[in-house]
């Protein structure tokens, strides 16, 4: 009896396989700043949904390796976890787009081997959060491995910020017309469009502020949204219990004002993302009339998740609970089943591995992460990943182990209207490992404060993350999960690739 399943990966791969022998695919990267999956941050995404995951795989089990921009965007571009390409934070001191990251990883970054393939590549947004800064080189800096740089200088915006146009300054003030950023980039990608041919491989990297703080969208959807509220389900308004420091100081109730606030906030994140949305409706359309899509692969992803309410914290992201290192990934291209649904586990340091992988290129044995192509065309040895690792470092000095209930390091609009609670510091600084074998779905966690904490879940029967089970769990079942957090704390290539094997038995067996 034919293996149904079993040919039409066959014939998948082998559709793949024809279509890079007789021209590398196109590729389209989009990246959100901000974007949840667990707190309706796909919601709002009508057309994206329809162009991309509807034509394509949707991937229920995407996590970031860092919930943070700049580290996380770092492992996007080197296919590494923290500890390995040591962008820590967002500062200059943390590695930031840094000289030193430079010097030492930017040079060997995903872009370089697509150019090395023959790819035209570009790119237009948002880059790492101090890229342009003095510090930082300046404007003139331009990443290797692109063709065409339209680079933003410094964090999300939208309005009244600088580009480096290939190394060259450009300044934008508050037009919306001529200086809504991701119209910018909607502009800029569309022109890059515009003198691509048939007989060059393209890719294509379009970076949006959305729906990253100041939160602010284009005039035409200011009003979109009245009447949703942010999600009041889950851990929303919950105070958290037997879990670290930040969690503990929060206030529950939430408070009336705050919950106002912050109900706006969630609107304003969706409003922000109707520009995306006519983005990636732009983005398609061009490419189908143009190009057709039977060559051309589109992923759409965000940097990290966020939190709204959940556990009490009113907004941010640096957690390590699942809206905070959850986030979308959809993609559509040839031999990807319509309306297919991935189950396994996909990390951010993946997109370089993958890339490289639709280029042709070899994937060089220091890359952490895989390439998810073999999951694309439903060819891959299953299970995927059964391990992985998330990594925060605290970026503030602050040497003690709370803080005032108003702090949160002097953000004026966070004093006056939200009652937040600090959540960068030096001792939210923590090392997680997630296991998962389709049955067993456990998450543990080390907080480096004086407390040393520990929380662990069984997010099979907790998936909101209640239960902090660190301590009446399984002693052997604990000791295994952190011998092996222990393990991949310290992993390089191949060995962070999340296979039980790896480590010489089997996790939990």
């Amino acid at each position: 009896m034919v293996d149904v399943k079993f040919l039409c990966g066959i014939l998948a791969t082998l559709y793949m396989v024809n279509s890079v022998t007789g021209k590398p695919p196109n590729i389209v990267f989009i990246l959100t700043d901000d974007q949840d999956s667990e707190i309706g941050g796909m919601t709002p995404m009508v057309k994206t949904k329809k162009l991309i995951a509807n034509e394509g795989m949707t991937f229920d089990n995407m996590f970031v390796a860092t919930p943070v921009c700049c580290p996380s965007r770092s492992s996007i571009f080197t296919g590494k976890y923290l500890h390995n390409h040591l962008a820590i934070n967002n500062s200059v001191a943390g590695n930031c787009s840094s000289p030193d990251f430079q010097k030492t990883q930017e040079i060997n970054a995903f872009p370089v081997f697509m150019k090395q393939q023959g790819y035209s590549t570009f790119f237009a947004g948002k880059y790492l959060n101090l890229y342009g800064e003095d510090t930082t080189g300046g404007v003139q800096h331009v990443p290797p491995g692109w063709d065409s740089w339209v680079g933003l200088v410094g964090n999300s915006v939208y309005y009244n910020y600088n580009l480096s146009i290939n190394g060259t300054r450009e300044t934008h003030g508050s037009n919306y017309t001529e200086d809504y950023l991701t119209d910018v980039i909607h502009r800029r990608g569309m022109e890059f469009l515009s003198y691509q041919n048939a007989d060059t491989p393209f890719f294509m990297m379009l970076s949006t502020p959305a729906c990253h703080e100041p939160w602010t969208s284009a005039p035409q959807y200011e009003d979109h949204f009245s009447d949703i509220v942010a999600q009041r389900t889950g851990s929303y308004n919950v105070h958290g219990k037997d879990k670290h420091w930040i969690i503990d100081q929060a206030i529950t109730p939430i408070p009336n004002d705050t919950a106002t606030y912050i109900d706006g906030i969630y609107r304003n994140r969706w409003r922000t993302l109707m520009s995306v949305e006519d983005m990636v409706e732009d983005v398609v359309s061009t490419l189908l009339k143009k190009f057709g899509l039977d060559n051309t692969y589109i992923f759409y992803s965000s940097d990290n998740g966020y939190h709204i309410g959940q556990f009490s914290l009113p907004m941010d992201k640096r957690n390590l609970y699942e809206f905070d290192v959850r986030v979308p990934l959809l993609v559509r291209g040839p031999g990807i089943r319509p309306r297919s649904v991935n189950k396994e586990n996909v990390l951010n340091i993946d997109f370089a591995a993958t890339f490289m992988d639709l280029a042709g290129a070899t994937i060089p044995d220091y890359i952490d992460g895989r390439s998810i192509v073999p999951l694309l065309h439903d060819n891959a040895k299953l299970p995927f990943r059964q391990h992985f690792l998330t990594e925060y470092h605290g970026e503030s000095a602050r040497i003690n182990p709370g803080c005032d209930q108003l702090d949160n390091q002097g953000i004026a609009w966070c004093h006056t209207y939200a009652h937040c609670q600090c959540e960068d510091a030096w001792n939210n600084t923590y090392t997680c490992i997630r296991y998962s074998d389709g049955q067993q779905h456990y998450k543990y966690c080390e907080i480096a404060d004086n407390d040393n904490f520990v929380e662990m879940y069984d997010l099979e029967s907790d998936p909101y993350e209640f239960m902090n089970i660190a301590k009446t769990a399984d002693p052997d079942l604990v000791n295994q999960l952190k011998t092996n957090l222990a393990q991949l704390s310290q992993c390089v290539g191949a060995s962070c690739h999340g296979n039980t094997e790896l480590y010489g038995s089997n996790l939990l067996s």
